[in-house]
């Protein structure tokens, strides 16, 4: 099924005439296709639904434009140690650009500093970073996606109820600039502090905890456990990355907990299946394959000296069932291959 879809959509832009750029409503950029760039990608987890599909996308730009692409990931997110080494080893390598998801906002600052005083230019995709280096920033806006989930969650609860959170975090704690302790990536922060926002608007609501998860499944699982134990009460669970959304889902699903709402985060395949069978009520999605793609191709352009723009937001959208067949959708939850 997988390789059905993605055969579908290509054979419609061959049909059509259509690059992969022309599909994913992309200007096309007068990029030269003669040279190979070696483009080095460097995202923060090696498994998982949502970096696979940020593969994808780097990958069908990395074969429109001449790249040579080495793809590079730690085992789990919070080991931003290894990160920062795999940072390193791509500037010993030489590449000709980084594409850095930093699983720490201000943990991986440093060696991006490092690279720029190399000349190899680095591009911040998913995630940003704490440096003033970094050529453009491709991805979602987190503090409006944290937004979107409050806003469903608190509209699903007709506004009143005690809230969990799930988010993600990344380490156990790096020094910043400023003196502060900077516990993770930073689209986790501005997921969190987007949802804290809106929901302080609501004074029936009260969100009771916040939990934070190495984006391990099982961690999550137990976490929601202890979140469920502590408050019995709760009649919301937001989630704010894939790995959290799965393991809360799981154990809402297994205790039959049918009355707690829940908005989560990304669009894995088990998580379409608890979105249809009514465990997660909606889902806030991003748009992996193009950050993945756009990445790359700002990356070349980068390389050849073309000017970038600053930021490149690919957007969220809110998914449920009433929404989630829309074919403007649906390119969204199986872009070419899922």
């Amino acid at each position: 099924m997988r390789n059905l879809r993605l055969g579908v959509v290509l054979l419609v832009c061959l049909v059509l005439g259509f690059t992969v750029t022309s599909c994913l409503g992309t200007s096309p950029a007068y990029i030269s296709t003669t040279k190979t760039h070696n483009v080095h990608m460097i995202v923060k987890m090696n498994k998982g639904d949502y970096w696979n599909t940020v593969k994808l996308g780097a990958e069908a730009a990395a074969k429109e434009f001449n790249v040579k692409l080495t793809f590079k990931a730690p085992d789990s997110e919070s080991d931003i140690d290894e990160q920062i080494t795999m940072v390193e080893e791509s500037i010993k390598q030489k590449a000709d650009v980084i594409i850095l998801a930093a699983s720490s906002y201000m943990g991986l600052a440093q060696v991006v500093d490092q690279a720029e005083y190399y000349k190899i230019p680095v591009i911040s995709v998913d995630a940003e970073v704490g440096s003033a280096k970094v050529k453009t920033y491709v991805g979602s806006n987190g503090y409006e996606a944290g937004q979107k989930s409050a806003e469903r969650l608190i509209e699903l609860l007709n506004g009143y109820g005690e809230i969990g959170i799930i988010n993600f975090t990344n380490s156990t704690g790096h020094q910043g600039s400023s003196g502060s302790i900077d516990y993770g990536a930073r689209d986790a922060n501005e997921r969190e502090m987007g949802f804290l926002n809106y929901a302080a608007r609501f004074p029936n609501i009260e969100v009771v905890q916040i939990s934070y998860t190495s984006s391990n499944t099982s961690d999550a699982e137990q976490l929601t456990r202890d979140m469920l134990l502590n408050h019995p009460d709760l009649r919301g669970i937001a989630t704010l990355n894939e790995t959290a959304s799965q393991g809360a889902g799981n154990v809402i699903q297994e205790l039959g907990f049918s009355q707690l709402k829940m908005v989560a985060f990304d669009s894995s395949p088990s998580m379409m299946e608890l979105l249809q069978n009514g465990t997660v009520q909606a889902t806030v999605i991003q748009n992996p394959f193009s950050n993945g793609y756009l990445a790359v191709k700002y990356a070349v352009e980068a390389s050849e000296g073309i000017e970038v723009p600053e930021r490149v937001d690919t957007g969220t959208k809110l998914i449920d069932l009433e929404n989630m067949l829309w074919p403007e959708n649906q390119k969204l939850l199986f872009p070419f291959v899922r």
